[in-house]
């Protein structure tokens, strides 16, 4: 099969974006320096200092800019300076322990207000902990158990943000995972796109009870599947797929079907992995899963600045 080449055709506004990721004033308003101090509480307790928006701004260079904890302290408070802002600055273990939990500000999303969504979903995981195999290799020693999570992340093919994550596990299968994501969307799916692993009777049910027959699902069978006992007469869509795959080949299924869509997700998993990073920063669970809603955050707000448009020239 002949490579297919596309050119970029926006290319003066897609390098502004580019560069515009790295801009201090993308991250940091005058609007979230405004809102610094927490509202004082009216119940019994410890007063917070900082205000869930503060503790989510410094977690949010951190992510963008690769940060440990205590490096992130340091640029939070040359950011306070250069702006003129006489606030304090949560130091290193505080980010750490309002992390936990932490509730983040809302965001709307065009996902929800430009009509029904055409979901892709993938997962992949995030390493936590382990020396890996090169010490391995090269020491003879039997390296610690690796641990790692999974990162499940749900698509809009249309506006190409990220309309549903979550942070599970490793031993948590994508089915598993899938309606914790399903909740996550405010409105209707027209088109559900996975690979192999959501085949399944459970996974079609939960789309058929969420969407009902609107939502278009765009799942491989696996090669030894075969059809149901009453596909002469009444063919699922899975019978469907079965049979088109049988006459016309896997690759021609995929064509006419949109599935090679998918690779959109895997796609966006290396942009996460180049972007944000292959490995999570926070030890504890719950922290990893706040710093993983904080990297959806900042993938769809790299996202919104510019977006490449590709036409095929060959």
């Amino acid at each position: 099969m002949a490579k297919q080449k596309y050119q970029v055709t926006n290319w003066p506004a897609y390098n502004e974006s580019l560069r515009q990721r790295g801009d201090l004033t993308i991250w940091v308003k005058d609007e979230a320096l405004s809102l610094w101090t927490a509202r004082r509480r009216t119940s019994r307790g410890g007063q917070p200092k900082y205000s869930d928006l503060a503790i989510t701004l410094c977690l949010t260079l951190r992510v963008v800019y690769g940060l440990a904890l205590r490096q992130t302290q340091g640029l939070m408070r040359s950011v306070a300076a250069l702006m003129g802002f006489d606030i304090a600055v949560p130091d290193f273990s505080t980010l750490s322990r309002r992390s936990k939990g932490l509730a983040l500000p809302s965001t709307k999303s065009r996902a929800t207000t430009s009509g029904p969504v055409h979901l892709v979903v993938d997962s992949t995981g995030l390493k936590v902990f382990g020396e890996g195999e090169w010490l391995e290799n090269k020491h003879k020693t039997k390296a610690k158990r690796k641990r790692w999570r999974k990162l499940h992340l749900g698509l809009n093919l249309v506006s190409g943000e990220i309309v549903c994550s979550d942070l599970t596990v490793d031993d948590v299968g994508d089915p598993t995972a899938l309606p914790g994501l399903l909740d996550q969307i405010g409105g209707p799916v027209e088109k559900f796109i996975a690979d192999g692993a959501y085949d399944g009777t459970p996974s079609r049910d939960l789309l058929a009870t969420r969407f009902g027959e609107i939502v278009e699902i765009i799942i491989p069978p696996p090669k030894t599947a075969v059809a149901s006992p009453q596909s002469v007469l009444v063919p699922s869509v899975r019978d469907r797929h079965i049979a088109e795959i049988q006459t016309k080949g896997r690759m021609a299924w995929q064509k006419s079907t949109g599935y090679n869509k998918r690779s959109r997700a895997e796609t966006q998993m290396g942009r996460w992995k180049a972007v944000i990073g292959p490995k999570l920063k926070a030890g504890h669970f719950d922290n990893q899963k706040t710093e993983a809603k904080i990297g959806v955050r900042v993938l769809n707000r790299m996202t919104k600045l510019g977006r490449p448009k590709f036409e095929r020239v060959a």
